[in-house]
């Protein structure tokens, strides 16, 4: 009985205004770019990533679980990961509060939910169009709210040198609070996100003013789902209690809560309004990877055989730098050699915890150092697997060009590419906040080591930067690693639910 009446109230919900199974029609902008039809699905899933369920199995797991998520309020970008082909970042001022809000009436039907995107090809738009704004933004808005995220409030230039960040660095735009929102556009096609973006200037007109754009693309052939270091990316993300159907085996389960606002496991007092919304950490990443190249090979290091190459024993060294392989094999189960068939396995490459039979987890770092960034922003069993509340969603793309032939001969980045990253919770100080200064840049973490880990290498800021256990040889040899990712901008925003967007910012 319990069922049948959660599954007629999922139905009902999912239905409103929405069609079958909560799947909106096409919602076509001035252009009606939204009438054409899509033959193939909207997100991709590359190698070693687990795949989206669909909106029955949801329905269906809900049901038996007696829960509920309103997918179709929930913009659908927050659950789905980094399966984006093609997805640019549209960033804007807010010139006229009034217009502003009269264009969004107007422009909330072209919004996307995750209802949406887990439905059939047929029935998905030609891109996908989610929206989030800055804590100045909502101000501008008339909105003053206390969301209950400190970290939002002040934005992310405020909190910029507690990241450990350079402002030096920082591009101009991103100075400051002049960032009011942000619109995301993914597809699979750069024409539909000329005909989309055409969409949202001729609505909005004057009302904004594009302060930056960000065009990021899954990098091409094999390389797809790699970031521009070579390693493949987005393969360790939680599962989400009520959304994910299959959880994987290493898998962290976390409850909704933890990624959308107001939801079981958010212990914050939030408005109403704020309810399956999520906190978006945006970060724009610059990556020096012709440098990273030449550093590895200047510091190739070896097996036990002695048998490697320097290329090999490079990418040993950015592989144990990492945590991973290059494939996305973890070192702590294939830690001399590369196993691609391992890496391209969502049955296998997340089920370690960094623990080994005979072996001393406060000591060991023969198959993984303490410092690998796969180790220091998920510990595991480094922690006892109790860190539920510092998970977040990872959602972020790659930008830039391949490294060309004249950048790989001179070892030096003459053009930019790098990191479009989102990462998405209810809660920034235990989200990314947390997994980058707690956990990225502070030496003594993991804790508890009869040694001091040192600075995660690639994404971890400040001085000194030094990190041990990089030589399974030497464990006590110290590197200092340059900075090879170096954050050039970011903001904090709050990603609304699609009800909200109507009831409350555009009111």
């Amino acid at each position: 009985m319990r069922i049948s009446c959660v599954l007629t109230a999922a139905f009902s919900l999912l239905s409103i205004g929405q069609g079958v199974l909560g799947v909106p029609g096409p919602s076509p902008g001035p252009n009606l770019v939204g009438r054409q039809t899509r033959t193939t699905p909207l997100l991709a899933v590359f190698p070693g990533q687990d795949t989206l369920p669909t909106l029955a199995d949801i329905i269906n797991l809900n049901a038996t679980n007696g829960t509920f998520l309103p997918l179709q309020n929930i913009q659908g970008d927050i659950f789905v990961g980094m399966k984006k082909q093609l997805e640019t970042f549209y960033f804007f001022h807010i010139n006229d509060a009034t217009s502003f809000k009269t264009a969004l009436k107007s422009y909330v039907p072209t919004i996307t939910s995750t209802a949406t995107l887990l439905s059939p090809a047929s029935s998905q738009p030609l891109a996908f169009v989610n929206m989030a704004f800055s804590s100045s933004g909502l101000k501008e808005l008339g909105i003053t709210d206390n969301l209950g995220d400190q970290q939002f409030s002040s934005g992310m230039y405020a909190d910029a040198t507690n990241l450990g960040d350079s402002l030096s660095n920082w591009k101009s735009t991103y100075a400051g609070t002049n960032i009011h929102g942000v619109f995301l556009i993914g597809t699979d096609q750069t024409s539909y996100i000329t005909s989309y973006l055409s969409d949202i200037e001729s609505t909005f007109g004057s009302s904004i003013t594009q302060l930056d754009r960000i065009d990021a693309a899954a990098r091409p052939g094999s390389e797809a789902g790699h970031e521009h270091f070579g390693f493949l990316d987005g393969i360790s993300n939680p599962a989400i209690s009520g959304f994910s159907m299959n959880v994987l085996p290493g898998q962290a389960i976390v409850p909704t809560g933890i990624i959308l606002a107001s939801r079981p496991g958010d212990l914050t007092i939030r408005p109403p309004w704020t309810l399956d919304g999520t906190f978006m950490a945006f970060r724009r990443f610059q990556q020096k990877v012709p440098e990273f190249n030449k550093w590895t090979l200047d510091n190739a290091i070896q097996n036990e055989a002695k048998t490697l190459t320097v290329q090999q024993g490079a990418d040993y060294l950015s592989a144990r730098m990492f945590g991973r392989w290059k494939s996305g094999a973890p070192t702590d189960l294939s830690p001399e050699v590369d196993d691609p068939t391992l890496g391209a396995d969502p049955q296998r490459n997340n089920n370690f915890d960094f623990s080994h039979l005979g072996s001393l987890l406060i000591s060991d770092q023969s198959k993984c150092p303490f410092s690998a960034h796969i180790r220091k922003t998920n510990p595991r069993a480094d922690l006892g697997d109790l860190n539920t509340i510092n998970h977040a969603i990872r959602a972020g793309t790659p930008y830039g060009p391949e490294v060309s032939s004249s950048e790989s001969s001179s070892n030096t980045t003459t053009q930019d590419r790098g990191l479009a990253f989102v990462e998405y919770q209810s809660n920034i100080g235990n989200g990314f906040r947390f997994q980058q200064i707690n956990w990225a840049n502070t030496a003594n973490f993991p804790p508890l080591k009869t040694v001091t880990p040192g600075i995660e290498p690639i994404v971890g800021q400040g001085s000194p930067r030094t990190a041990e256990g990089l030589d399974p040889a030497n464990q006590s040899k110290g590197y200092t690693i340059p900075q090879f990712v170096i954050p050039t901008g970011g903001e904090y925003f709050f990603m609304p639910s699609i009800s909200a967007l109507t009831s409350k910012i555009a009111a």
